[in-house]
C-alpha cells in the first residue's frame, strides 16, 4: 500500500506521510474515550455555589407567625426565595477521565488517518516564514484551498510560524506535543511543520517490533 501523502503550503510539490501514522482504521469508540479524557482535562472544575447553610443571610423571622393573614414563614436561606442557597448546584470537582496509554496513542492515529484519507493534511516549510506574515499564510491557506476550522501543529521554537498563523479567523495554533485527539476531530483540515510530523511520530506512531513490519503502540 502505498504511502499516503500531502501537499507542501506555497509548493508544488507533496510530502510523504509515515504509514505507522496515517494508515490506522478508524476506531469510533477510541477517538470518543479519548475526545471525551481530552475535553475533561480542560475542565478547570472550578464553579461552586453557595448552599442554604452557606449564604450570608439573617436567621430572624421575617414576619410573625399569626395575625399577618399571610402563609407561615420558614428561614429566608432556602433555595426558593431570591438570595437563598442553591440546591443540587455545582460544586469544585476533578472531571479527568482515565485512558490507557496505547488506547491514546491509537486514538490520534485514527483521527489522523481521517484526515489523510480526505486529503485535509497539508505540510509547511517553516524556512517560508523567516519573518511573521499572516499574509503570507493567509495566501498559502487559500491558495490550498483548506476548510476551516484550520488545525496548526508546530514546535515550540518555531515562533514565526506561531505568529503567522495565529491571528488568522478560525485557525488554531497549537504546540504538537500538546495538541490532543479533542483538537484533530474538531478540526476540518491539519497543516503541520515536519518538527511537529516528528513530534506526533514519536507520541503516537505505532511501535515496530522486531521481526514485524509494524504493531500497535
Amino acid at each position: 500500500m502505498a504511502s499516503p501523502k500531502a501537499p507542501v503550503l506555497g509548493k508544488t510539490t507533496k510530502a510523504d506521510l509515515p504509514e505507522r501514522l496515517f494508515g490506522e482504521d478508524f476506531h469510533h469508540s477510541l477517538v470518543h474515550e479519548a475526545a471525551r479524557a481530552d475535553a475533561n482535562a480542560r475542565r478547570r472544575g472550578t464553579a461552586s455555589t453557595l448552599t442554604r447553610g452557606e449564604v450570608s443571610m439573617t436567621t430572624a423571622k421575617a414576619w410573625r407567625q399569626k395575625g399577618t393573614g399571610r402563609a407561615r414563614v420558614g428561614a429566608l436561606s432556602v433555595p426558593n426565595r431570591y438570595g437563598g442557597g442553591v440546591a443540587f448546584g455545582p460544586r469544585p470537582r476533578n472531571y479527568l477521565v482515565k485512558v490507557n496509554r496505547k488506547a491514546r496513542r491509537r486514538a490520534m492515529r485514527s483521527a489522523l488517518s481521517v484526515h489523510a484519507e480526505r486529503g485535509s493534511v497539508a505540510m509547511l516549510e517553516p524556512s517560508d516564514f523567516d519573518t511573521p506574515s499572516t499574509r503570507t499564510a493567509a495566501a498559502q491557506l487559500e491558495k490550498w484551498g483548506a476548510s476551516r476550522p484550520t488545525l496548526v501543529l508546530v514546535l515550540a521554537d518555531e515562533t514565526s510560524v506561531m505568529k503567522s498563523f495565529r491571528n488568522l479567523p478560525r485557525v488554531k495554533v497549537v504546540e504538537a506535543g500538546a495538541a490532543g485527539v479533542v483538537d484533530v476531530i474538531g478540526a476540518a483540515s491539519i497543516v503541520l511543520s515536519p518538527g511537529a510530523l516528528e513530534v506526533l511520530e514519536q507520541s503516537a506512531g505505532a511501535e515496530v517490533r522486531a521481526g514485524s513490519e509494524g504493531g500497535d503502540a
